[in-house]
């Protein structure tokens, strides 16, 4: 992938990676984790590489005995993130959150505490949030839908571009394609990485040209 580099601005390791400008960072849990994810599907689609950092159980809030929440992450060194600029950082979660029911004052504060941090390590990127995949307020989506909700105001705060999926298995009938009322199989996560690709394509985020090869 890359080589490692320990940065003298803050002692990290970080991967340099030849085709930064070209790369988007997705901090995720197992939704965005596998190959062929639908985040990750979505960004390949505007022209990204994609680099991804995070892990399953874990969320802005929610830990395993394995991996830190994602401010406790980055804070401690955990990810090794790219050296450079790479032009788009995204975070997706909160579905971990809403399974351990975390409060909203601690999701919001460390949604921000996370966004600030990335903002002064890459002052350059823009930074993109996607929310937490759910069935929809009215169709069973529960807390998974309020954090989704929830995080769409953090990110209208931090002025950070926002993909709400708080009602998607149901709006475009996923259902099916659940592996365990949670997670989706190759099928789900093609249809949505091609719905959400189209979203972030229309929002602007497509890698500019004058960056593309």
């Amino acid at each position: 992938m890359g080589s490692l580099y320990k940065n003298p601005g803050d002692n990290r390791n970080e991967i340099i990676l030849a085709d930064v400008r070209h790369t988007a960072v997705l901090i995720g849990d197992s939704q965005s984790q596998p190959d062929g994810s639908w985040p990750r599907a979505a960004l390949g689609s505007i022209g990204y590489k994609v680099y991804t950092v995070g892990r399953g159980g874990t969320g802005f809030v929610a830990a395993t005995s394995e991996a830190g929440n994602y401010i406790d992450a980055l804070q401690r060194g955990d990810w090794v993130l790219p050296y450079g600029a790479p032009p788009l950082i995204v975070l997706q979660g909160g579905g971990n959150d809403a399974a351990r029911q975390a409060s909203d004052e601690q999701i919001s504060s460390n949604a921000n505490r996370l966004i600030s941090a990335l903002r002064k390590r890459y002052p350059l990127a823009k930074i993109a949030i996607i929310g937490t995949l759910a069935k929809g307020a009215n169709a069973g989506g529960g807390r998974r839908t309020e954090v989704d909700t929830l995080l769409g105001t953090v990110a209208a705060k931090a002025g950070a571009t926002f993909f709400s999926v708080g009602d998607w298995i149901t709006k475009y009938r996923v259902e099916g394609d659940l592996v365990d009322g949670v997670h989706l199989n190759a099928a789900g996560h093609a249809k949505l990485g091609a719905v959400l690709g189209a979203d972030m394509a229309a929002a602007g985020l497509r890698l500019a040209p004058d960056n593309a090869d």
